[in-house]
């Protein structure tokens, strides 16, 4: 189990980035002057919302894609999405090259947004899996944190760097590239909807850290219905005898949705952007402090997880 943990906590690094861009646009903002466009609100505008733009196209497909091709490369795209993006914005020689890195930067975050949720659902174990879907929450919120951290620091300059405030994204991104190389497994779920039992075996028994998972295959099996189409958002699991009496009642009734569209994360990210404008120093340090705080309880649940999959463990 804790083999599970650690693999979600590895998959959320995607959404620290997130909070991490979202935080740092932010900041960045105040330090448009670079460019003549303070008569030119438009494209001030498309530079902050490029990403958001890249991030809903992706999420059209990001989808189906995942279930032709499995979530690990999905999410191993996402880290070069934003690795890439993060050196072409250090490097940018003018505003075109900007939006085209912001754009790249976008479709890094779609597919995180989108996919690490359920990455971590499908290799969670049921009895932490609701604790280890708090962790993208937690992850984004703690980006959000470090970076107007760094912001604070690199405007304390008498002349701030916009490159490098923006190009920094490439090395946290470097980190979550390694971790989806070497360390995420391919999804034990997609792998059953393939029909590669032997491989789903495997990813279970390290992620379970026992090598009897013959009942959750079993249960996997059968809730796929290996050889049909399988969606991305859901999922029928019902026994052989009520599927044989009554499939389609069992379809409706049975119907599990793991995920939803996120979105809320739309106004939260409007608020994040426009609030930097708007309020001074001062209220910019206690809005520092609330969302400081605003990690604690995701924190305090995501810790216990992993105490109590090592207490049983060591049991």
């Amino acid at each position: 189990m804790r083999g599970a943990v650690l693999v979600a906590i590895a998959a959320a690094i995607g959404n620290l980035l997130q909070g991490w861009d979202n935080a740092t646009i932010a900041g960045m903002s105040l330090l448009l002057s670079f460019l003549p466009m303070q008569s030119e609100p438009t494209i001030e505008g498309l530079i902050v919302a490029m990403s958001l733009i890249g991030a809903t196209v992706i999420t059209t497909c990001s989808g189906p894609v995942s279930d032709w091709l499995g979530r690990r490369p999905m999410l191993i795209l996402s880290s070069v999405l934003y690795c890439l993006s993060g050196l072409v914005m250090w490097w940018s020689p003018n505003v075109n090259v900007l939006l085209l890195a912001r754009l790249m930067d976008g479709f890094g975050i779609g597919l995180a947004v989108t996919l690490v949720p359920v990455y971590i659902s499908e290799t969670a174990p049921p009895e932490i899996r609701g604790l280890l879907n708090t962790l993208p929450q937690f992850t984004g919120a703690a980006g959000m944190f470090m970076s107007y951290c760094m912001v604070f620091r690199m405007s304390l300059k008498d002349s701030p760097s916009w490159r490098l405030m923006l190009g920094v994204l490439s090395l946290p991104s470097l980190i979550y590239f390694a971790l989806a190389i070497f360390f995420l497994p391919e999804s034990p779920r997609w792998l059953v909807s393939k029909g590669k039992m032997k491989e789903a075996k495997q990813v279970l028994q390290m992620l379970r850290g026992t090598d009897d998972v013959s009942g959750e295959m079993a249960l996997l099996v059968e809730g796929l219905g290996v050889g049909g189409d399988t969606s991305i958002e859901e999922y029928i699991i019902s026994p052989d005898n009520v599927l044989a009496d009554s499939q389609e009642h069992a379809v409706e009734k049975d119907r599990i949705k793991l995920y939803g569209l996120r979105r809320e994360n739309l106004g939260l990210q409007s608020l994040s952007w426009g609030r930097v404008l708007l309020v001074p120093s001062p209220v910019m340090g206690a809005c520092l402090t609330r969302t400081m705080f605003s990690l604690w309880i995701p924190w305090s649940l995501c810790s216990g997880a992993f105490m109590r999959s090592s207490r049983s463990q060591a049991a």
